[in-house]
């Protein structure tokens, strides 16, 4: 086997390529995820935090 035929037969091979793709997308749902349970998280804190809270109020009484 020429060192031709090994470079072409090496551009072809796109398998690398879907892996590389999946660990892109993996990538962005995870960043996506942290950042809406980040917020959830925020949320959350202020409906129970708030003393004018109907949600607080019901569970401090």
């Amino acid at each position: 086997m020429t060192m031709k035929n090994l470079l072409q037969q090496f551009i072809r091979d796109d398998s690398g390529a879907t892996a590389i793709e999946y660990g892109l997308i993996a990538a962005v749902l995870s960043l996506a995820i942290i950042g809406g349970v980040g917020k959830a998280a925020d949320a959350i804190q202020w409906l129970f935090s708030d003393n004018a809270s109907r949600l607080a109020n019901a569970f401090a009484h």
